[in-house]
């Protein structure tokens, strides 16, 4: 097993491949975390027509960017990355709701 260096140590395309993959799990992990609150929203909302809150994404998608901004990282890439998280998990908390009956 390869150990998980931090970025900034490795030394070999091997040791960062290492890194991404195990990163990668990481963030699927999370990925799957932040579904299952789009699943409780889905059950605590009272109309479908409350999944959509522009306002909301309006405010995770600034959140997220500062947060980007403030860790040095580019954050129009986080940003794009972002709207397309929040418009997937919009989709799926509709299904969610329709699920429910």
């Amino acid at each position: 097993m390869t150990t998980i260096l931090p970025g900034p140590d490795c030394t070999t395309m091997t040791e960062v491949r290492a890194g991404v993959d195990a990163l990668d799990r990481d963030l699927v992990a999370l990925l799957a975390r932040r579904f299952a609150y789009m699943d409780a929203a889905a059950r605590i909302k009272p109309e479908r027509g409350h999944v959509r809150d522009e306002a909301r994404k309006a405010a995770v998608i600034a959140n997220a960017r500062a947060e980007a901004a403030r860790l040095g990282v580019p954050d129009h890439v986080v940003a794009d990355v972002w709207e397309r998280l929040v418009e997937a998990s919009i989709a799926y908390e509709l299904a969610a709701f329709d699920r429910r009956g």
